[in-house]
C-alpha cells in the first residue's frame, strides 16, 4: 500500500520529500489498525513539476537540481536534434542528465547569451487522460537587439512544446520538441 501525500506549493527552490516506513496506529476498544509498510511518495501537481523543471534548467541551469526532477532512470530527449548537436539528443538515467546538463551550461556560460524576459514569456499546461502525463506550450521571448541609436529590436520568440511522463512526483521521462537551429 502506498500513501499519497500532497505537498503544498513551494518555491521553486525548495524541495520537498516524506517518507514512511512503517506505521501502526491502534484504538483498544473498537481495535482500529492501520498500517503502512512502503515508502511513502509524495505528489506533486503538473504545474510544481514543471515550475520545478524550468527554474533547475532554464532559468538557474542548475545541472543537478535539474537531474534530481527525474526519477533514477529518467529520460530526457529531445527528438528533434540531429546527432552532434550541442544540446544533448537522448539521456538515459539520472548521472546521465547531471553529466551532460553540466557540461551543457558550461559551455552556454562561456557563450554571450541573452536570458530570456520572463515577463513576456509564458507557458500553457495541458493535461491529458493519463494523470502520468501532461503537455508544456510554451513560448520563450528574449529581448530584440537595440541598435546604436538606442532603438529596440524586434524580439526573438522561441517555441516549444514538451511531453512528460511522471512517476511518483519526478520526471520518468520528458521528450522535448523544439526547432533545432534555435540552440548553440
Amino acid at each position: 500500500m502506498v500513501l499519497r501525500i500532497r505537498a503544498r506549493a513551494m518555491p521553486a527552490s525548495a524541495s520537498v520529500s516524506a517518507s514512511v516506513s512503517a506505521a501502526s496506529v491502534s484504538v483498544s476498544a473498537a481495535s482500529v489498525s492501520v498500517s503502512v509498510s512502503r515508502e511513502a511518495v509524495v505528489s506533486r501537481t503538473p504545474q510544481e513539476i514543471f515550475e520545478s523543471y524550468v527554474y533547475a534548467g532554464s532559468l538557474t541551469q542548475n545541472a543537478d537540481a535539474l537531474a534530481e526532477c527525474f526519477t533514477e532512470d529518467g529520460v530526457f530527449e529531445a527528438p528533434l536534434l540531429p546527432a552532434g548537436a550541442a544540446f544533448p539528443h537522448r539521456l538515459v538515467g539520472r548521472e546521465a542528465i547531471r553529466g551532460a546538463m553540466a557540461a551543457y551550461y558550461e559551455r552556454q556560460a562561456k557563450a554571450d547569451t541573452r536570458p530570456p524576459n520572463l515577463a513576456k514569456s509564458g507557458y500553457v499546461l495541458h493535461t491529458t487522460s493519463s494523470p502520468d502525463v501532461f503537455i508544456a506550450e510554451i513560448d520563450t521571448v528574449f529581448d530584440g537587439d537595440g541598435d546604436e541609436n538606442g532603438n529596440a529590436g524586434e524580439d526573438r520568440v522561441v517555441s516549444l512544446v514538451q511531453i512528460f511522463r511522471v512517476r511518483d512526483g519526478r520526471i520518468a521521462r520528458l521528450r522535448d520538441y523544439f526547432a533545432p537551429g534555435l540552440v548553440s
